[in-house]
């Protein structure tokens, strides 16, 4: 290698070392200016300056953690546990992650999901199995989980006994209306063999007429051949 392309190379050298330098400087400018910012209570500032020292350094889980804690302060607790997992994701130091995983926790909590809570709690123990108050608060977050599922079973019972006789109470609204119905259609129709009794008084009925009407003719008849027969006698006698 050439003393030229030895000097371009020192260059080079010297220049990333320059800038990573100067990108870790301004890291820690931004991380320090956002400490300040959060610790005066303006947390909207502080979260800009946490930003920009990502911005540098994406890889950053101070920057992440310290972002995490801003937002909670700002009640973005969905943005806050998503800073805090990333966080995790990649620290290393088990003290730091500790502490990711109690804050993690502490937001599942106040959003009464006491479920994620919990391991989030279990998690923090596991790298610092010293901390009481990580300790206290898995406690009290597997009590309110017990208490929460049991009211959940129980609003479930509930639902379940109210549905049932709803369904019970329709039921029995449907078949009082079928019944009410048939009442109906039976006052308003005859029984079947009231039908057929008077179809029937209707056969008697014509079956006697044409009896009466078979006797008159009958009767007619022998009253004109009486006639016949007494006007012939009366012919003759005269």
């Amino acid at each position: 290698m050439t003393l030229k392309y030895k000097y371009i190379l020192f260059l080079l050298i010297h220049l990333c070392t320059v800038t990573s330098v100067m990108a870790q400087k301004a890291e820690r400018d931004y991380i320090r200016k956002g400490n300040r910012l959060f610790n005066d209570s303006t947390f909207v500032d502080a979260e800009v300056n946490y930003r920009k020292a990502l911005e540098v350094n994406p890889k950053s889980t101070v920057s992440m953690y310290n972002l995490g804690n801003t937002l909670s302060q700002q009640k973005k607790v969905k943005e806050a546990i998503e800073q805090y997992t990333e966080a995790s994701k990649i620290e290393k130091d088990k003290m730091k992650l500790a502490h990711i995983y109690h804050n993690t926790g502490v937001l599942f909590q106040a959003t009464k999901d006491y479920k994620q809570a919990v391991e989030a709690y279990k998690m923090s123990l596991r790298n610092n199995s010293k901390d009481n108050e990580t300790r206290y608060n898995l406690a009290l977050a597997q009590k309110l989980l017990k208490d929460q599922q049991q009211k959940q079973n129980k609003d479930k019972n509930k639902k379940d006994k109210d549905e049932k006789n709803q369904k019970d109470k329709d039921k029995n609204k449907d078949d009082q209306n079928k019944q009410n119905k048939k009442d109906s259609k039976d006052k308003q129709e005859p029984p079947k063999s009231q039908k057929q009794d008077n179809k029937m008084s209707k056969e008697n009925a014509e079956q006697l007429l044409n009896s009466v009407m078979q006797d008159e003719k009958s009767v007619q008849d022998k009253v004109k051949k009486q006639q016949i027969m007494q006007g012939g006698r009366l012919e003759k006698d005269w």
